[in-house]
């Protein structure tokens, strides 16, 4: 469009653009047609799709929302188009799942694999920095699962869909604790384990020392902020 052809405040155009009135009719014939389409691709593409996506299925995501949107709106485009490039999408979406079923280096490649983030009540940093994940994140989502504190579980498994599988421990011991360092009323109720310290960094527990409770550094993570441990009961 040439720039003096746009003029300020020109509602028609802010509204219906350069199209005809009668295309707002034909743009209704046209979503109810790809949304049939596109419930059908949808259908044809499995379960998972309803489910939290992996990188490949929300990459098909992505690319249907801008698929769907062409022939619905613009009127010199026809839904062929749309629907011939949302079967190309559906197949290629099949082959790509046929290539991870095959080699699992391709599904490394497009999924990636599943990190430990935690081992016996101890955070695996190195785990969490290849996660860019934080402590924050990860303390959120266990406090979802009515986890008080890391001696409560023996693995969090970060799952290749972003999800976090949680494997507890079949009797917990002291552990650090999980709970918002903001919340200072919990902290000071939480029940402490007795000459137990915990690693503020990454959850490891040891023996109180005497008399300096601040004059060592983590065997674990080389972190000196330590705090107390939550008792296992």
């Amino acid at each position: 469009m040439k720039k003096e052809e746009i003029e300020f405040m020109d509602w028609q155009r802010i509204l219906l653009g350069n199209a005809p009135v009668e295309f707002l009719l034909e743009v209704v014939v046209r979503t109810c047609i790809i949304y049939v389409v596109l419930l059908l691709v949808m259908r044809l593409l499995g379960k998972r799709m309803n489910a939290q996506l992996t990188r490949i299925e929300l990459a098909v995501m992505i690319m249907l929302g801008g698929i769907v949107s062409v022939g619905m709106e613009v009127p010199d485009r026809g839904l062929a188009h749309s629907a011939l490039i949302l079967v190309c999408t559906l197949l290629l979406f099949r082959f790509v799942n046929w290539l991870t079923f095959r080699y699992r280096q391709v599904e490394l490649l497009t999924q990636g694999d599943l990190q430990i983030l935690l081992v016996d009540g101890v955070l695996d940093w190195e785990a969490m920095r290849k996660a860019n994940l934080s402590c924050a994140q990860l303390f959120a989502s266990l406090r979802t699962e009515d986890i008080r504190h890391l001696g409560q579980l023996k693995r969090v498994y970060l799952e290749t869909n972003g999800e976090f599988s949680l494997y507890r421990q079949a009797e917990p011991k002291p552990g650090l604790s999980v709970l918002p360092a903001p919340d200072v009323g919990l902290h000071q109720d939480a029940p402490r384990a007795e000459d137990l310290r915990a690693c503020g960094h990454c959850g490891y527990t040891e023996p109180e020392p005497l008399p300096s409770p601040q004059s060592t550094t983590c065997p674990r993570c080389g972190a000196s902020a330590w705090t107390y441990a939550v008792s296992a009961s």
